[in-house]
């Protein structure tokens, strides 16, 4: 099936890192999920409420420099939030950072710095991260709708 991204989520993307911009709009091509946009560049007033809130742990995102996406996925027309629907948009997103030769990490698997390295699927990448903290001895912190350039 062939999704498109909608005007909204073309418009989230304004102002972001032209390269990861590109890389979104090609993913879309390569999943087997839907999803939109929901964040690109932040404002750090945005970035302060989402912290005080416990959205985000950090203010030094790179949502405020345009170098960093979170998206929403879609079964039908509802919103999900399982993540192996995450897993599957990752796939595509790893297919797209291969074509335009992008560095991106993914909020599900902080210690790998570039999707494009990891051999295997990335659910095992997610498991590998979940794997590693928790040897560790920390939780992981799973943000699986996120994207970032490196």
């Amino acid at each position: 099936m062939s999704f498109v991204l909608s005007e909204r989520s073309l418009s989230r993307l304004e102002g972001v890192n032209d390269r990861l911009s590109k890389v979104v709009k090609s993913a879309i091509d390569y999943t087997k999920i839907d999803f939109g946009v929901t964040c690109g560049l932040r404002t750090v007033e945005e970035q302060k409420e989402l912290v005080e809130s416990g959205a985000s742990q950090t203010m030094n995102s790179k949502h405020l420099d345009g170098n960093a996406v979170d998206l929403v996925a879609y079964i039908g027309p509802k919103i999900s939030w399982e993540l192996n629907v995450y897993d599957d948009v990752a796939e595509a997103i790893k297919t797209a950072a291969m074509e335009h030769d992008l560095s991106i990490r993914w909020g599900a698997a902080w210690h790998v710095e570039d999707i494009r390295e990891w051999n295997g699927t990335m659910e095992e990448l997610m498991l590998a991260y979940i794997d590693l903290r928790r040897r560790q001895g920390k939780r992981p912190f799973i943000d699986a709708p996120h994207f970032e350039v490196t």
